[in-house]
């Protein structure tokens, strides 16, 4: 039997009321709540599904974090060999020589169970220039589909464009590799509506929207699965709820002596190797590295006074949520309902580094949603925006410092575990005889090989 998995990010049960398609396939079928990880972010989770491990067990702690023996924090990276434990293709195809297309999932390249697979993979040359561009396997795929589908929207895919045109994209992709290559597996990836979720809070009538616009893109793929008498399986990796008090951790490690910074022509940089303690900010999870075992309760009893800060884990109590790992921090903080935490680290603002106004989602030493944003502060965004692109195009180099550093325009957040299901993430399945009344993240790839194998 073939498969279709659509993660559609950050969908929750209370959505559905606001896509009949995808609430559809769970009348046909089943749906239900869906009992995500720790953290409850993208690249923790959809390892979680691909292997059916907690991150104790397959490694991926967050969407990124410190690699101790580098001293350097690394987020966003794809090899799939980070990740631990037997993947869902390779059971797959160890089992029913499955064929599996992977269009746009995390931990996307060099797996040699996957036949196809597309991800972003911007093109950054010497000159500093950024150009949109994919990776994809076998290598000329991508240009095939951007042939066919015009350039992929790398800036409708992150930054203050992120929006509806990635998902399309998206979806007529991997509409398009089933039409060539009638793969037995096809993992879709729909990001938008996460995007609209964090901006301006889940309920708000921009992200019920972004909902519509989200059942119809499913629309398409579901239409296509049952043309392939493929079974269907569309699931979130968490619910976003409404978030608008950042915490700085960083800065108060700083206040307090523990961090180490260098003084460069470009701005104050985190120097990870040489500080104490330092913290990797991660929505609503925060992993603290503390070097030194010395300084473990000082630091702990300062983090837990900390309002916004709902619970500091050592590495004993890791063990209660699965993310007792080598790669976690020595303390986890977990958000308060309501916070997130931010990765800013300098006190003055007139020594931030340069990237910080910026989306580069590489060298911040943390995730930043407040790059969804322009700069309030600019009068004509879109004039400076078209004036450092004349800069690009004449061959010059540029600095596109457009993002605005005040965290308080994020509305929404996620990554700790809730205890509403509506807002929580959703599971929904198109064969009914597998229903049950929740649905472990952990459960996911053994339900997907069920399927497959009828």
């Amino acid at each position: 039997m073939k498969l279709l998995v659509v993660i559609a990010v950050g969908l929750r049960p209370k959505d559905l009321v606001h896509a009949p398609v995808l609430r559809g396939l769970g009348q046909h079928g089943f749906v239900a709540p869906l009992d995500t990880v720790f953290p409850a972010v993208t690249c923790t989770v959809q390892a979680t599904f691909l292997t059916g491990l907690p991150p104790s067990g397959h490694g991926a702690v967050g969407n990124g974090w410190y690699f101790r023996d580098l001293a350097q924090v690394m987020l966003w990276r794809q090899s799939n060999q980070l990740v631990h434990g037997e993947k869902l293709y390779e059971a797959a195809r160890a089992r029913f020589g499955a064929r599996t297309a992977k269009m746009f999932w995390w931990w996307n390249m060099y797996s040699p169970a996957v036949d196809w697979s597309v991800t972003p993979r911007p093109e950054y040359h010497a000159d500093g220039l950024k150009k949109p561009g994919l990776y994809s396997e076998p290598p000329a795929l991508q240009s095939e589909l951007q042939q066919q589908l015009g350039p992929f929207p790398l800036f409708d895919f992150w930054g203050p464009r992120a929006g509806i045109a990635s998902t399309r994209w998206i979806t007529s992709s991997a509409l398009a590799v089933i039409d060539r290559h009638d793969p037995d597996l096809m993992l879709a990836y729909l990001p938008h509506l996460d995007y609209d979720h964090q901006r301006w809070g889940p309920d708000d009538p921009r992200s019920v929207q972004a909902v519509r616009d989200l059942d119809a893109e499913c629309a398409r793929l579901i239409e296509k699965a049952r043309a392939k008498n493929a079974h269907v399986i569309v699931v979130s990796e968490y619910g976003i709820e409404k978030a608008t008090k950042p915490v700085f951790l960083n800065r108060l490690l700083h206040e307090n002596g523990y961090l180490r910074l260098q003084e460069t022509s470009h701005g104050q940089l985190l120097d990870c190797g040489a500080c104490r303690v330092f913290v990797v900010a991660d929505h609503q999870c925060a992993h603290v590295y503390v070097r030194d075992a010395s300084d473990l309760e000082a630091v702990r009893t300062l983090l837990a006074k900390t309002p916004g800060v709902a619970r500091v884990l050592d590495r004993t109590q890791q063990q209660e949520l699965g993310i007792n790992h080598d790669r976690s921090g020595e303390l986890i903080c977990i958000a308060e309902p309501g916070h997130w935490f931010a990765y800013h680290y300098w006190l003055d603002e007139a020594r931030r580094p340069d990237f910080a106004p910026t989306v580069d989602i590489h060298r911040k030493p943390g995730y930043d949603p407040a790059e969804l944003f322009l700069d309030p502060k600019i009068k004509f965004p879109k004039l400076k925006v078209a004036r450092v692109l004349a800069k690009k195009l004449l061959g010059f180099r540029y600095l596109m410092d457009v993002i605005s550093t005040d965290s308080s325009q994020v509305m929404g957040s996620h990554g700790r575990l809730y205890d509403d299901d509506d807002a929580g993430p959703v599971f929904l399945c198109s064969d009914k005889s597998l229903a049950r009344d929740r649905v472990a993240a952990t459960d996911v790839k053994e339900l997907c090989l069920k399927m497959l194998g009828r």
